[in-house]
C-alpha cells in the first residue's frame, strides 16, 4: 500500500476523534458554558448536520480544484474549526466551531476514497479505502478515550487544541505524501450530478443509511443499556466503547480485504449477520460477558460494510465519482441520525433500553433486502447485451441496443 494512504489515515484519525470525543466531554463543556446537557448536545447534532450538508457543498465548491489541493484545504478548514472550538468564548461560538470542522468531514472522506482507490491496482481498491478508514476506526480505540481523559484532567479546550494539531499533521502528510493526481478530463459538475441517476448508486447509498443505522440504533443508547440492563458501572462504558472500536478496526480491514474478492457476498454476510446479532443483543445484554462480546461483533459487522459500500458507489459512479462518494459519507451520518431518533422513540414508548436493538435489526435487514435487489438488477442489466447480440438487426442497431 502506498505511503500516501498513511497521510489520509492520519487525517481520518483526527476527524474521527473530533466527531466522537465531544460525547464524553459534554458534562465539562456544559458546566463551563452554564448550559444544560441537552443543550450541549447541539454540539453533536450540529456536527452531524454539518457533515450531511457539507459533504456535497464542499465537493461542489472543489470541482475546479485538484483533489490533493482540495484535501489540503479541507484539513485547513478542520484545523480552523477545532481551534475555534478550543478558544470559544461562548457556547454559540463553540457550535460554530463544530460546524466549521464538520464541513471538512464528508468531503475529506469522499475525495479521500477516490484518491485512495486511484493509488492502487483495481483489485486492491477496497483495501486501500479500508486503509484510509482505519484512521477513523482507530480514533475510537485510541483518540476518543485519550481525548476524553485529557479533557477531564487538563480541560476540554486542551483536547480540541490537540485535535487541531492532529489536523496539522494530516495537512503536512497530504502535502508531502499524496501525489498530485491529474483531474479526469471533461468531467464537470453536471457529470458528477448525473451519477445520482444511476439506480445502483442510489441503492448503495440507501444500504449505507440502513446498514450503518442498524449499528447506531444500538450504540447510541449503549450507556443506559449497559448500566440499567447489564449492570455495568458507569465508568465501564468507556471501555465498552473501546471494545466497539476494536471491532470496528477489525471489521473495516476484513471488509476491505474480502470486498476486493467478492463484494456482494461480503455485503450479504455482514448485513445478514448484523441483523441476527442485533436481535440476539436483546438477550445477551442481560449478561456482562455476552454483552461485551456482542458489542465487539456489532462494531466488526457494521464496519465490514463500509469499504464494500464505498467501493460500490465508486464503481457505479465511474467517470465522476467524487460527489457521489462524498454524499455517501453523509449517508452514514443520516443513518446515525435516523437510528438515534427511532431508538429514542421506542424507549420513550416504554419498550425498554434493549428495544433499539430491534430497530437496528430491522434497519440492517432492510439493507440486506436492498443488497439482494441491487444484485438482481445488476444481473439483469448484465444479461441485456447478450440478448441484444442474439437479436436480428444491423450491426449499428445491435451496438445501440448494447448501450441502451
Amino acid at each position: 500500500m502506498p505511503l500516501a494512504l498513511l497521510a489520509l489515515a492520519i487525517g481520518a484519525f483526527g476527524i474521527g476523534t473530533t466527531e466522537f470525543v465531544v460525547m464524553g466531554l459534554l458534562p465539562e463543556i456544559a458546566g463551563d458554558f452554564g448550559v444544560s446537557i441537552p443543550t450541549a448536545g447541539f454540539l453533536v447534532t450540529g456536527y452531524a448536520l454539518g457533515v450531511m450538508f457539507g459533504a456535497p457543498l464542499m465537493t461542489v465548491l472543489g470541482t475546479k480544484v485538484s483533489r490533493k489541493r482540495m484535501l489540503m484545504l479541507l484539513m485547513g478548514l478542520f484545523i480552523v474549526g477545532n481551534l475555534l472550538s478550543a478558544v470559544a468564548p461562548t457556547f454559540s461560538v463553540m457550535v460554530v466551531g463544530r460546524v466549521v470542522a464538520s464541513l471538512a468531514h464528508g468531503a475529506f472522506f469522499g475525495i479521500g476514497s477516490v484518491v485512495a482507490a486511484e493509488l492502487v491496482a483495481p483489485h486492491k481498491k477496497a483495501g486501500a479505502i479500508a486503509m484510509m478508514f482505519t484512521g477513523l476506526t482507530v480514533a475510537n480505540v485510541v483518540g476518543v478515550p485519550l481525548g476524553t481523559l485529557v479533557g477531564q484532567t487538563a480541560g476540554w479546550r486542551v483536547t480540541f487544541a490537540l485535535v487541531a494539531a492532529l489536523g496539522a499533521a494530516g495537512l503536512i502528510g497530504v502535502a508531502k505524501l499524496v501525489p498530485d493526481l491529474p483531474r479526469p478530463q471533461g468531467v464537470r459538475l453536471r457529470h458528477e450530478i448525473a451519477a445520482f441517476k444511476n439506480t445502483q448508486v442510489l441503492l448503495a447509498m440507501a444500504m449505507t443509511v440502513l446498514g450503518f443505522g442498524g449499528v447506531f440504533a444500538a450504540i447510541t443508547y449503549i450507556a443506559p443499556m449497559m448500566t440499567h440492563v447489564t449492570g455495568f458501572a458507569d465508568g465501564s462504558v468507556t471501555w465498552l466503547l473501546v471494545l466497539f472500536g476494536l471491532g470496528m478496526v477489525g471489521g473495516n480491514l476484513i471488509g476491505g480485504r474480502f470486498a476486493d474478492r467478492a463484494l456482494m457476498p461480503m455485503l450479504y454476510v455482514s448485513l445478514g449477520s448484523l441483523a441476527v446479532v442485533l436481535v440476539l443483543f436483546t438477550v445477551t445484554a442481560h449478561n456482562k460477558l455476552t454483552a461485551a462480546v456482542t458489542v465487539v461483533l456489532i462494531g466488526a459487522l457494521g464496519f465490514a460494510t463500509v469499504p464494500p459500500l464505498q467501493k460500490r458507489v465508486l464503481d457505479h459512479a465511474h467517470g465522476a465519482p467524487t460527489l457521489a462518494s462524498a454524499v455517501n459519507i453523509g449517508a452514514f451520518n443520516l443513518g446515525n441520525a435516523l437510528s438515534a431518533w427511532l431508538g429514542g422513540l421506542v424507549i420513550a414508548a416504554g419498550l425498554g433500553y434493549t428495544a433499539p436493538n430491534w430497530v437496528g435489526a430491522a434497519l440492517a435487514a432492510g439493507a440486506l433486502v436492498l443488497a439482494v435487489v441491487s444484485a438482481a438488477l445488476e444481473r439483469r442489466d448484465e444479461a441485456r447485451p447478450t440478448t441484444a447480440e442474439g437479436s436480428t438487426g444491423t450491426a449499428p442497431q445491435r451496438q445501440a441496443a448494447v448501450h441502451s
